[in-house]
């Protein structure tokens, strides 16, 4: 099968077609999407090594079922994030735990189905079960200050959390990701390259309820604590660099969640299951119009090329939304 290998460099390479386990399927991956995991994994990559096979975002057609899986057979079309410490999808077929799919959204293409997984799991464990907010609106009215909103997690936490009734003020700093995060529900807008209390306070809030930092935990830390609410939560997906202070979270009562998409995949079994039913929910999400794909960028073919294109802009931190990647030449 055709595959990318990260070596750290990007090549094309023909590699053996993936064993499956029990639990597995063989997938045919017909799109994948980038993240910024790609690049941090393959930034410690030591050269010289048999190399890696990224990317943990793809959609595609089961081929094959392993001996205990029942909830799909051959010919559905699902998506995945998957496991970071197996092989991911940069190749044609991906092995993957069945436990961990769900099915792609009808309507969508490949690329858009791509886009959603991976940060759509981090959004949706990240605000309803690691901070507890109702999907359904029962904290309607409560503030969520959303640290880099145009990014591929804040784009579609703004979505979940809009639909979930809370007042979302999302950062943007660029007037073309200003105007992404409106349109996507954001209620305000702040600069994060700005002072951000003066700017909360010119919108009538002294402090938020909670704080999602999807850009740089250091950076924003001693912000964050001035100006979230005593007993107010802050979610954190990006680790940090420095020891971080914990003398105001501590004082002001805090609740401190950190969210790794990759949590259910490395504890196994049945926990994996959860994703898989994010996933559908999301799916049904899609197709109800109360959600939508955050794909900005489609890319083709899927190659070591077309991967470094892909790589390059998202560490230029200008992306809007997703970049997806889709057909094989």
């Amino acid at each position: 099968m055709k595959a990318v290998l990260a070596t750290p460099a990007l090549i094309d390479a023909e590699l053996a077609e993936p064993q499956l386990g029990p639990h597995d399927l063989l997938l045919r991956v017909e799109a994948l999407a980038v993240n910024p995991v790609d690049t941090k994994v393959r930034g410690s990559i030591t050269p010289g090594g048999a190399g890696k096979i990224l990317g943990w975002d793809a959609a595609g057609v089961v081929e094959r079922c392993g001996e205990a899986v029942s909830r799909f057979r051959s010919g559905d079309a699902v998506m995945v994030a998957g496991d970071i410490r197996r092989p991911g999808c940069y190749a044609q077929r991906l092995a993957v735990d069945a436990r961990l799919c769900g099915r792609k959204p009808e309507g969508l293409s490949w690329a858009e189905a791509a886009a959603l997984p991976l940060t759509g799991l981090t959004a949706w464990e990240g605000i309803f079960e690691g901070l507890g907010f109702d999907p359904e609106g029962a904290d309607a009215g409560r503030s969520l200050l959303i640290l880099g909103g145009a990014g591929g997690v804040g784009s579609i936490t703004i979505q979940l959390a809009r639909r979930a009734g809370l007042r979302v003020i999302a950062s943007a700093s660029r007037p073309e990701s200003q105007a992404w995060v409106r349109q996507l529900g954001a209620c305000d807008v702040v600069d994060h390259h700005q002072p951000l209390a003066p700017q909360l306070a010119a919108l009538g809030l002294e402090q938020v309820d909670v704080i999602a930092n999807f850009a740089d935990t250091d950076r924003y830390w001693d912000q964050m604590g001035e100006l979230v609410r005593p007993h107010g939560s802050l979610l954190l997906i990006v680790g940090n660099r420095q020891p971080l202070a914990m003398d105001l979270p501590k004082q002001k009562s805090l609740r401190l969640c950190w969210e790794f998409m990759f949590s259910r995949s490395a504890a196994g079994g049945d926990t994996q299951l959860a994703q898989g039913a994010i996933l559908d929910r999301l799916a049904d999400l899609v197709e109800a119009g109360e959600i939508r794909s955050t794909l900005t960028q489609t890319l083709a073919p899927i190659s070591a090329a077309t991967l470094e294109q892909a790589h390059q802009q998202l560490a230029s931190g200008r992306t809007l939304g997703k970049i997806a990647l889709q057909g094989w030449d």
